[in-house]
């Protein structure tokens, strides 16, 4: 069965668009106009995704996510025209999945979209192995190799990847990789993570890379890109 995607927005127009956007590349879609319908429509139709736009006529959308969090077990990507950094950890933090921002390309919300189904449906068993072009992690060994060779990390670097291998492909904020990595005892500055990212993108990253493995979202957090 093709997966279901909720769309909620009060705009027409990007209603068409997400739906013709998600029939073509397979999905079921069902709409919501506000708030109110978004909710009654999650608990009817299950969906497996919520497409959400934050500037709903009835509701901040900021404040829909726990709802639709705490009522189901949908992904949900936050797509809005609202551009700040602010709001994308707002949304992040809340339980938001991902977040594109308006106007966006079809084959980028697609492509996060189906990393966000992924994600979820082995969320119960994580990954045990992560893979982008010849970099592979073993999050059980706490070995990572790339073509072949192991790579040699420290502690803190072996943790910071962790965090992002477990959500890969998605945007981990910054606090939240702190506190995963250095846990309640410490308090770093966001200068710290900075350096081992910079390390990390040193040994993981082959000669000429195509692009960067560790993707900064300025102002937000980071992202390790996987093959797709």
């Amino acid at each position: 069965m093709p997966a279901k995607i909720l769309v909620v927005d009060d705009e027409i127009s990007i209603r068409r668009l997400l739906r013709n956007t998600l029939e073509r590349a397979g999905y079921t879609v069902v709409e919501a106009v506000d708030a109110r319908s978004a909710i009654a429509c999650a608990a009817a139709e299950h969906p497996s995704a919520i497409l959400l736009d934050l500037g709903l006529p009835d509701r901040d959308g900021l404040s829909l996510i726990p709802v639709l969090r705490r009522d189901g077990d949908a992904v949900i990507l936050v797509v809005s025209a609202r551009d700040s950094t602010d709001e994308k950890v707002a949304a992040l933090d809340l339980g938001a999945d991902d977040f594109v921002t308006k106007p966006f390309d079809s084959d980028e919300l697609l492509a996060r979209l189906r990393v966000a189904l992924r994600h979820r449906a082995t969320a119960d068993t994580a990954p045990k192995l992560v893979r982008k072009g010849g970099l592979t992690i073993d999050l059980d060994r706490r070995v990572v190799t790339r073509d072949g060779e192991e790579l040699h990390l420290t502690r803190k670097e072996h943790e910071v990847l962790a965090v992002l291998a477990r959500h890969s492909g998605r945007v981990v904020t910054h606090d939240k990789i702190i506190a995963a990595a250095w846990g309640g005892d410490e308090d770093p500055r966001i200068e710290y993570l900075r350096i081992v990212i910079r390390n990390l993108r040193q040994k993981l990253e082959a000669p000429d890379p195509v692009g960067s493995v560790i993707a900064n979202e300025l102002g937000v957090g980071y992202r390790l890109r996987t093959d797709s």
